[in-house]
C-alpha cells in the first residue's frame, strides 16, 4: 500500500517542493501550514509518518510532538534550523525519530523516510524479523502488533525506540555498543551521534519507569554501551 506522508511547515515554498518530490516517488501526501490544524486532522484520519517543522507560529513543533505522542506512536522527522541544535536533542527526548537540518537535500529527505517507513514494518515483524513475540522475564514485546508491556502493563514505544529494545532484549548480559544499537534502529545509509542514541535510551528507560518505579533492566555501561539485565 501506497504510504501518506503529512508534511507540516508554515513554509509553503518548502509545502510544494516536498511534496512534488514525495508524490513523484508515489507517496501520497498532506500538507498542512499550521500545528492545531494538523494535529485535529491527524487526530482524525492518520498518516503513515510525519515531517515536522520546529518553529511554527500559533502551535510550534515541539508542542504539536508532545500532543502527538499522548496517543499516537506515528514516525515523526523534525525539520529544525542548523542553529537549533537544543531543539533537535529536546525533541528525540520527546519522541522523535529522526531529524533533518534546514536546507536539506530533498533526495536525503526522501533516504530518510524510506528508511524510516523500512524500520516502521521491521518493527511491527516484518521481513527479516526471525522472533515475532519476545519474552524476557517480566518483558513482552510483540513485533506482529508493535505492542510491549513490563509486569502486565502496556508501555507505549516509538519505532525508533522498540527497536532498540528489541535490540537490546534479545541478547541479556551482552553489552551493545552504540554503534551497534544505531545499526539496529537505522539503517545503513542514516548516520546518527551517540547522543541520539542516549536519547533514546533516556525515554525508554523514561517510560518503563512510568510503569514501575523499580525498573532498572537497562544498564549503562559507559564508555561502552548499555545493556540488558539478564531475568532473575
Amino acid at each position: 500500500m501506497t504510504a501518506t506522508i503529512a508534511l507540516v511547515d508554515d513554509d509553503r515554498n518548502i509545502l510544494t517542493s516536498v511534496s512534488m518530490a514525495l508524490e513523484a516517488e508515489g507517496y501520497k501526501t498532506r500538507t498542512f501550514t499550521d500545528g492545531a490544524e494538523a494535529l485535529r486532522a491527524l487526530q482524525q484520519k492518520p498518516a503513515d509518518l510525519i515531517l515536522l517543522d520546529i518553529k511554527m507560529p500559533r502551535m510550534d513543533g515541539m508542542e504539536m510532538l508532545g500532543r502527538l505522542r499522548r496517543d499516537s506512536q506515528v514516525p515523526v522527522i523534525l525539520l529544525t534550523s542548523k542553529d537549533e541544535e537544543i531543539d533537535e536533542v529536546l525533541g528525540l527526548k520527546m519522541g522523535a525519530d529522526d531529524y533533518m537540518r534546514k536546507p536539506f537535500s530533498q533526495r536525503l529527505l526522501i533516504e530518510r523516510i524510506k528508511a524510516l517507513l523500512r524500520r516502521t514494518e521491521l518493527a511491527k515483524g516484518g521481513e527479516g524479523v526471525e522472533e515475532k513475540t519476545l519474552v524476557r522475564g517480566d518483558l513482552v514485546l510483540d513485533a506482529n502488533r508493535h505492542y510491549c508491556t513490563w509486569k502486565g502493563a502496556p508501555v507505549s514505544l516509538t519505532v525508533t525506540e522498540f527497536l532498540i529494545l528489541q535490540s537490546l532484549a534479545q541478547r541479556p548480559g551482552h553489552v551493545k555498543s552504540r554503534d551497534q544499537l544505531m545499526d539496529a534502529a537505522y539503517d545503513d545509509d542514516v548516520y546518527v551521534d551517540d547522543r541520539t542514541i542516549d536519547s533514546h535510551v533516556k525515554r525508554i528507560r523514561k517510560k518503563f519507569k512510568q510503569a514501575d518505579d523499580d525498573f532498572d533492566s537497562i544498564e549503562t555501561l559507559y564508555g561502552v554501551g548499555y545493556r540488558y539485565k539478564e531475568p532473575t
